[in-house]
């Protein structure tokens, strides 16, 4: 059996073994590790956590009202637990404007009254009032195909994009990681290369999209409707983003401003529809029914200032000055309450932490709470903490050589992340970082039948542990069970409280805890990548 199928079989529930060397070397406390598994299976306050974070302050929109009243209920109910330091972290650089809906509705008139099923964009302007308006559909393909729309969009809500196809759906929403798969993962090397021909097709879509854009923007449209966005989302589910920005595809990324920018251009309003509301309109127009629509859309900008992190901590003892953190992002999308993405993760580090602080028995290293802010623009809020508390990368191109490290980086052992909705985990994303397979296999044996044995040395994707893994700082994201993750509530319309799965969640929060706890009690830190 060649040595990689090897490590993969390992990794699988159905075949773990913990090898000589972690047994010889690693220390695994278990009877602190029974008393979290204990507290968090039979004593679990996260369900009604989330609860606190979905239905009571939720969405959590960057630097909104909800955001902050999320944030402040997040910070006086670790404060409740005993806690240290806890305290709003804020960053160095300033975010943007909040936004708030108010009041919205979209009513199809004719040539039959429906209700759509339809939702803002964030940083949306609003208009005065209720106004009605005919719909037409930017039936635009080519960039000759603007001239015959030009003098035929004033006062038009305009139908922008293309009809999205909707079939039945034969494949079940939510699912979870079957052996083989898991197999897989844990075989799998390094992600395949990005391919340059894919991105400058995207630019040539850029540029026409721009274009259609400038045309409504100059023309005088009411308003943009477009169809949500993506051929997975299906029965009314609405998947929603930021506003719209429109430039060029020639001005670079970093000269953009985003829509939460008060020095951004005027924009239009605008509003996303379910891909059946949407297509049906556009089929009425093109059999030549005129589409009749009304709309209300109340909007409120909230002054620019900038954003900030949710810090607090259990403090060491012996070895209190070196630091183990854990962490999920706090903010959310604005259509749902942000439950998956991801109350689900700010919740299980809130347990996880309650849990350790009910054991009644201190960390030799402090183990440290960050709930992020801005992540859903960027990884704002955990770059912002990692950069002014453990350095920077200076380098903006491989291979990323420059790296200036604060002192608190060399007392730092590791950072764990949960951002992949609410499945159940699996075991852990290795980062690129062998130095920890056989660490993490020990760590994990205590949760063999529970499902969680996986360790791959890929990772997935773009989430708050990877500021600390650009400095070279160990820092992972566990493994979830899909659910309904990519399928239905990945910020969409439906990214809502009951879609959590208490089970699971209470999995995640133990494995956390102990994670945590096994971390800041070893006796060296956690190794890095070579």
């Amino acid at each position: 059996m060649n040595k990689i199928l090897r490590l993969g079989m390992a990794a699988c529930a159905c075949a773990l073994s913990v090898s000589a060397f972690a047994q010889k070397t690693e220390k695994i406390d278990t009877a602190v590790v029974s008393k979290i598994k204990k507290e968090g299976l039979e004593h679990s306050q996260v369900l009604d956590i989330i609860n606190m974070l979905t239905d009571v302050h939720g969405p959590r929109l960057t630097n909104s009202p909800g955001y902050r009243k999320a944030a402040e209920y997040a910070k006086a109910t670790m404060e409740s637990w005993g806690l240290s330091n806890a305290h709003f972290d804020q960053w160095d650089e300033d975010f943007g404007r909040g936004w708030v809906l108010k009041k919205f509705s979209l009513q199809n008139l004719g040539p039959v009254y429906f209700p759509v099923i339809a939702y803002p964009k964030a940083w949306s302007p609003g208009i005065k009032g209720t106004v009605q308006g005919d719909a037409i559909y930017l039936d635009v393909k080519t960039e000759a195909d603007l001239e015959k729309y030009k003098g035929k969009l004033k006062g038009k809500i305009v139908l922008f994009s293309a009809p999205v196809p909707v079939k039945p759906g034969f494949k079940p929403d939510a699912t979870r990681f079957s052996d083989s798969t898991l197999l897989v993962m844990a075989n799998g090397g390094p992600e395949e290369p990005f391919d340059m021909r894919r991105f400058q097709g995207m630019m040539q879509g850029q540029q026409l999209t721009y274009l259609k854009w400038d045309l409504c923007q100059k023309e005088g449209a009411i308003a943009v409707l477009e169809a949500s966005p993506g051929s997975r989302l299906e029965d009314g589910t609405i998947l929603v983003g930021a506003a719209t920005v429109p430039y060029p595809s020639t001005v670079p990324n970093d000269k953009r401003l985003r829509a939460q920018n008060p020095n951004v251009p005027k924009l239009l309003p605008q509003v996303v529809v379910a891909d059946e509301h949407y297509n049906r309109m556009v089929r009425q127009l093109q059999k030549g029914f005129p589409v009749k629509l009304e709309l209300t859309l109340d909007t409120e900008f909230t002054p620019s200032a900038p954003g900030f992190n949710v810090i607090a901590e259990i403090p060491g003892t012996d070895l209190k000055d070196e630091v183990v953190m854990i962490g999920a992002h706090l903010d959310s999308w604005h259509a749902g309450t942000g439950a998956t993405d991801n109350a689900a993760g700010s919740s299980v580090m809130m347990e996880a932490m309650r849990i350790l602080k009910s054991l009644g028995v201190s960390p030799r290293r402090t183990i440290r709470i960050g709930l992020w802010g801005g992540e859903e623009q960027g990884l704002i809020g955990s770059r912002s903490y990692v950069k002014r508390i453990l350095g920077e990368r200076l380098d903006k191109v491989a291979p990323y050589d420059s790296i200036q490290l604060k002192p608190a980086a060399e007392k730092f052992s590791a950072y764990f992340n949960m951002d992949n909705g609410t499945g159940k985990y699996r075991g852990v994303y290795l980062q690129n970082n062998e130095e920890v397979r056989e660490l993490f296999r020990a760590w994990l044996k205590p949760f063999e039948k529970m499902g969680a044995a996986t360790l791959t040395y890929r990772n997935t994707g773009s989430t708050d542990h990877v500021p600390f893994d650009n400095i070279g700082l160990p820092g992972f994201q566990f493994i979830q069970d899909p659910i309904e993750y990519s399928s239905r509530t990945h910020h969409t319309s439906m990214d809502v409280f009951d879609k959590a799965v208490e089970a699971d969640l209470k999995q995640n929060a133990v494995i956390t805890a102990a994670f945590a706890w096994l971390a800041a009690n070893r006796d060296e830190l956690v190794p890095r990548k070579k």
